[in-house]
């Protein structure tokens, strides 16, 4: 038995599921959100619980097992409460802008980077080096916070760039032989 696939999922007031074979639907206090799921995993509801059931031990349906109660786990609770992303800017003149519903990036190049974000994806800046990004969908939050963090990734020499709040970025040495004379 999948030790994630066997957990029921609690579904908290306030949050409304609805089941059809191969396609569930949560709906919440902050939007709602559909998806089709595997048709080989039953998903039921009894008692404000999901719980999910697979056919038979054969490796591909103990995959799908723990990824559809998974899957279905981050809709219910990001409905609920929603996901947040924090990231911070690190580097000289490196800032971050909101101007209307557009984020502006100093990045360093010689052009400010203007990122327009999707639909269900709200951007805040709390001060000029940080943001967060904030949604219903795991997906779309990880997603866009992944594409902010590819403008200008880390780097390991100084460790200017775009990261998430709280990453460690493993630091390199700069050059050994700074100064040192080759002896013959």
């Amino acid at each position: 038995m999948s030790r994630i696939g066997k957990l029921p999922v609690p579904v908290p007031k306030g949050v409304k599921v609805t089941l059809a074979p191969g396609h569930v639907k949560v709906e919440g206090p902050k939007g709602q959100l559909e998806r089709t799921l595997p048709e080989v995993i039953t998903v039921k509801q009894s008692d404000g619980e999901l719980v999910f059931e697979r056919p038979d031990d054969h490796f591909q349906n103990r995959a799908m097992h723990g990824l559809v109660r998974s899957l279905v786990a981050n809709m219910v609770e990001g409905v609920d409460k929603g996901f947040i992303k924090n990231l911070e800017l690190v580097g000289v003149g490196y800032r971050v802008a909101k101007q209307g519903d557009e984020l502006v990036l100093n990045l360093g190049y010689s052009h400010p980077i203007r990122f327009k974000p999707p639909q269900g994806i709200a951007i805040d800046v709390q001060d000029p080096t940080k943001f967060s990004v904030s949604g219903i969908s795991i997906e779309d939050v990880g997603q866009v916070a992944a594409n902010l963090r590819g403008l200008r990734p880390p780097e390991p020499y100084k460790g200017k760039g775009v990261r998430y709040a709280g990453e460690k970025i493993r630091r390199k040495a700069g050059k050994a032989g700074k100064g040192a004379k080759a002896t013959a």
